[in-house]
């Protein structure tokens, strides 16, 4: 994150207190002992502040750093993801709810570590709708035993599948067969086969003594948004 944004950021949340009516341009300018004038050209971003003059800011507003810093930048730097060696990559499981709304996971969210061939992993296709570039594609999940036996026989309680998220398109992956995706849903994710009618969503099960759910598409949102990704390898513990 650029010196730049950290004053944005600054000022936006200055502001939000000027606001909320907590602080004037005049108070802060006592509080730190600089020029009102200079205080309200930084404010209104006719200049900015030297790194000193950040720190002072940040001292009377009790403020640190951390609080101007962007949370999914914050968890793009925790994410806890080892070096890969030889021929293998390493792909991090993680909760269903954290791998349907989080770009990157955070090392608080991981569970386990799983290793995938490198070869395997670098022959999956593709095919994304939207902006994907900051999600990190491949990660982990593990199915509980309603969402297991509503894809049986193709999932079962407790498999872990391997989803790709830069795959949140509709376009079939093999001619002839469904995909498999992990769907946004309540703030989890779902896993079902995919089609849609005008603004809905219909989530297939593959058990059909499962009812199909129908859902609509978020206002502002697009079917890609509500895709998490494609299922593209199961295992499944013996």
């Amino acid at each position: 994150m650029k010196f730049r944004v950290l004053q944005d950021n600054l000022r936006k949340t200055l502001w939000e207190r000027i606001d909320e009516g907590g602080l004037t341009g005049l108070r802060l300018a006592q509080q730190t002992g600089f020029k009102q004038a200079h205080i309200s050209n930084f404010l209104n971003r006719k200049r900015g502040l030297i790194l000193e003059g950040m720190d002072k800011v940040l001292v009377v507003q009790h403020l640190s750093v951390l609080d101007l810093l962007d949370p999914g930048e914050v968890n793009k730097r925790a994410s806890i993801m080892p070096p890969s060696d030889g021929e293998f990559d390493n792909v991090l499981l993680t909760d269903g709810a954290v791998a349907a709304t989080q770009p990157s996971i955070a090392s608080m969210y991981v569970k386990e570590i799983l290793k995938f061939k490198k070869g395997f992993l670098k022959k999956l296709k593709a095919e994304t709708e939207g902006n994907r570039e900051q999600w990190q594609r491949f990660v982990l999940i593990r199915v509980d035993g309603h969402e297991g036996m509503s894809m049986y026989p193709r999932l079962m309680p407790g498999a872990t599948l391997l989803l790709d998220r830069h795959y949140n398109s509709l376009k079939p992956y093999r001619k002839g067969e469904f995909n498999m995706y992990a769907v946004l849903k309540d703030g989890t994710c779902t896993v079902k086969y995919v089609e849609v009618a005008a603004n809905h969503i219909i989530l297939r099960p593959h058990n059909q003594s499962y009812p199909i759910e129908v859902m609509a598409v978020e206002e502002g949102k697009s079917l890609g948004d509500h895709l998490i990704g494609r299922v593209c390898h199961v295992g499944i513990e013996t």
